[in-house]
């Protein structure tokens, strides 16, 4: 077997790992814990595999990576809907964990997904208080949904787990705080981004934490990357409404509340939206067109090191 062509899928659970190789290598289950993890990378080291396929499990995978990460092994944490797509494709239909390890490694195999850096133990934490973030309002939301609707004992406890959130956003803000201000390139790069009206903090740490892309990807590649980008749904002599799909949903969030409020108080955005409205795009359309171009003007500062400039952004 020569070990240059070697790819690897690890399924992850709570309890266990399972690693199928490809072409050939014999299945491996250990413990999901930190002598399992190094029976994997030793095992792993030994093949020298071009790549090793994970799916992204919402943060169960991340001491996985890191270890992987750190022994120099090239690992790819991919979309786990493309996983699922691909093994209905190929009709495997069945699952079991020492399944889906070899379907991972078949669609390393097969799709060959790019290998990226993963992102440092400083971004990864900026990016978990976020989420959090994101927890606590969703929470907070939900509460006060229930406020109006509760009767009076209920509307106590309510209403004390709503100043108890409140507190909390107010910690969660000030760590954030913290984390930026102790990083001079994370405070220059939110200095940059906050001078484009319409972008205030909640946007700029979303892209510092989950788009360290931006800057070193062009317009095409940074649009599909947080799926702004349009898809054709053409077939024959149908020509079907262009969608946009995928993509990183915290950043592309972010960027639809930031580029509202770019519609009304920042000139080059609000000019472009209401240019497309008047040509008779509708709302939604020209609303994600309005986002594609706010992220092409925040790219392009990044790669140049530039501050808002309204003529360069006009160009962009």
């Amino acid at each position: 077997m020569q070990t240059s062509s070697v790819c690897v899928g690890i399924d992850i659970s709570k309890a266990q790992l399972d690693v199928a190789m490809r072409p050939a290598g014999t299945p491996l289950s250990v413990p999901y814990d930190a002598q399992g993890i190094s029976t994997v990378i030793a095992r792993l080291s030994q093949v020298s595999p071009i790549r090793i396929v994970v799916e992204a499990t919402g943060g169960l995978e991340r001491p996985l990576l890191r270890a992987l990460v750190d022994a120099a092994l090239p690992v790819i944490a991919v979309n786990p809907r493309q996983v699922r797509d691909f093994a209905k494709a190929t009709g495997r239909l069945a699952k079991t964990d020492t399944l889906d390890a070899q379907v991972l490694a078949r669609f390393a195999e097969v799709i060959q997904p790019e290998v990226r850096a993963l992102p440092d133990p400083q971004t990864a934490e900026l990016a978990a208080l976020l989420a959090r973030r994101r927890q606590v309002l969703a929470m907070q939301r939900a509460e006060q949904n229930r406020l109006d609707r509760a009767p009076a004992r209920v509307r106590k406890r309510i209403e004390a787990h709503l100043r108890w959130l409140r507190t909390e956003l107010a910690r969660l803000d000030e760590d954030l705080d913290d984390m930026i201000e102790e990083s001079p390139i994370w405070r220059a790069r939110e200095d940059l981004l906050q001078s484009v009206p319409g972008i205030g903090p909640v946007m700029s740490r979303t892209v510092l934490a989950e788009l360290p892309e931006l800057g070193l990807l062009n317009r095409k590649q940074i649009a599909a990357l947080v799926g702004v980008a349009p898809f054709n749904r053409d077939s024959g002599r149908l020509r079907g409404r262009r969608t946009i799909w995928g993509g990183r949903a915290p950043v592309r969030t972010a960027l639809y509340m930031a580029t509202l409020v770019a519609t009304r108080w920042n000139p080059v955005i609000r000019q472009f939206y209401q240019r497309l409205r008047t040509a008779g795009k509708a709302s939604k359309v020209a609303l994600v067109a309005a986002m594609r171009k706010l992220l092409t003007i925040l790219n392009a500062m990044v790669h140049h090191g530039t501050p808002w400039q309204p003529a360069a952004a006009r160009r962009a």
